[in-house]
């Protein structure tokens, strides 16, 4: 079990605000990483990615740390300048912890580094356990190279456990919270075919998933952070609507979204990845949330 602090990168987003208030209320010190011009504290430490530093000195002695920065995907138009951004800002702070850390005297036991399920590319019906190989398509390289970034850490005798999540649900925000303004109305529907397979994590789970793979002292390597029970999009419009009591008979064509989106529609909405959470289940992780339709209505009744 990873003793001491945690520090955590990507500490405001949605799952980091979670994580870092889950990891308090259980009575766990915690430190976030900030940028320049954040407010700053005796739980922070300052750090610049895009230029390289970080307060290595206030890491020595941390039990862990928890990388979660990068660059939201979309949902808009992949620029150049943007999909630049969308590497660097994960390679970037993924390369800079590992390395400080594998130099640390006496550094965190563990690192838990964010990746994505992008990593896997558009496989149809696939069941996609972690040995599957990489996808093809730009998320999927910058997942690769995100976590090969997190190889100096390793390769200084430190564990490391890789996020490959899917699609995270929550009512405060994230993708179901833009979805569900659209669904209240009765407009929402299925994209596309509706027969790519979304695999879904509720956000209690990923934060349980991410303190499990803190403490569990043998679990490194890729994980897929998705619930046991994918759905398909069709499926997943159902449900929603289902448990809002709306109608959901649209469908949203595939050249409309390849249009307003270009790669973000093909690669993030219209793939499918058909995840199966086999290394985390065997590491005795249990699942809160398997039901999506029961997951969907908890959060919406919060």
């Amino acid at each position: 079990m990873a003793g001491g602090d945690v520090v955590v990168g990507g500490a405001s987003g949605l799952i980091g605000s979670a994580l870092v208030a889950t990891l308090q209320q259980r009575g766990r010190q915690v430190r976030r990483l900030v940028r320049p011009g954040a407010q700053g504290g005796s739980d922070t430490i300052p750090w610049d990615p895009a230029a390289g530093t970080i307060d290595a000195e206030a890491l020595e002695g941390v039990g862990a740390v928890v990388n979660l920065a990068g660059k939201a995907v979309g949902p808009h138009r992949w620029t150049e300048a943007h999909r630049t951004e969308v590497l660097e800002s994960r390679t970037r702070s993924t390369s800079l912890l590992a390395k400080t850390i594998a130099a640390l005297d006496n550094p965190p036991s563990v690192l838990v580094n964010a990746s994505a399920s992008g990593y896997y590319g558009d496989r149809g019906d696939e069941i996609l356990t972690e040995d599957a190989p990489p996808g093809s398509g730009f998320l999927a390289g910058v997942c690769q190279a995100w976590e090969a970034a997190t190889a100096p850490a390793s390769e200084a005798g430190i564990r490391v456990a890789m996020l490959r999540t899917g699609l995270v649900l929550a009512s405060s925000g994230g993708a179901l919270g833009a979805m569900l303004p659209i669904f209240k109305l009765g407009l929402g529907g299925k994209i596309g075919s509706g027969t790519q397979w979304w695999s879904w994590i509720d956000l209690e789970d990923e934060v349980g998933a991410i303190l499990h793979l803190i403490d569990h002292d043998r679990a490194s390597g890729p994980f897929n952070l998705a619930a046991p029970d994918p759905v398909t999009n069709a499926g997943f419009t159902a449900l929603l609507a289902k448990a809002l009591s709306r109608p959901a008979a649209l469908t949203v064509p595939k050249f409309v979204l390849r249009t307003a989106l270009g790669g973000f529609a093909d690669e993030a909405l219209l793939a499918s990845q058909r995840l199966s959470p086999v290394k985390l289940l065997d590491s005795g992780y249990r699942f809160l949330s398997t039901d999506l339709l029961g997951a969907l209505q908890v959060m919406l009744a919060a």
